[in-house]
């Protein structure tokens, strides 16, 4: 399913506010009707997805709930929708709203937005509440479509993380 933003485009450089802002609804759309394989298209090769544990810049050198580059993006999306994964099974219902988003970087190709998601999860007949900062570098890659770099979702009880998500952030 084309989500408009990823049709090739004869614009370069970097992503409008507004575009940057249209394609991540999308992504947020895109995660609660568990499109998982059109998720793993939003990718440039060498984007890194992560929710770490702890507020720090240093992802690298910290402990993380999940650090995905490629292989593992794929890897994960391939558990998630086999049915092998207890924590997807049965999937939760999701509903996320994205907001509050501030440019912080904008270069040639692309831009950083910093927002903030609320994630309501049902599963169970229980709801759970999953508020989060969140930090979004997307860049234009050179057939014209948007692609993240890097996604960034802090969770804000992140350091006291006691349970399982059974699905991407």
């Amino acid at each position: 399913m084309s989500i408009g933003l990823q049709e090739k485009s004869e614009v370069s450089g970097a992503p409008t506010f507004d575009e940057a802002i249209a394609f991540i609804w999308a992504e947020a759309d895109m995660l609660d009707r568990v499109d998982y394989k059109s998720w793993l298209e939003l990718w440039t090769e060498t984007g890194k997805y992560i929710v770490p544990v702890e507020r720090t810049s240093n992802y690298v050198d910290t402990l993380n709930i999940v650090y995905d580059d490629q292989e593992m993006r794929h890897a994960r999306v391939k558990r998630l929708l086999s049915g092998f994964s207890m924590s997807a099974a049965p999937p939760a219902r999701t509903v996320r709203t994205v907001s509050r988003f501030i440019v912080e970087a904008r270069d040639d190709r692309g831009v950083t937005l910093r927002g903030a998601q609320m994630l309501a999860e049902y599963k169970y007949e229980h709801m759970r509440f999953l508020p989060a900062d969140t930090r979004y570098r997307i860049v234009r890659a050179d057939d014209g479509t948007l692609r993240f770099e890097e996604k960034i979702v802090t969770l804000i009880n992140a350091d006291d993380f006691q349970f399982g998500i059974g699905y991407l952030l």
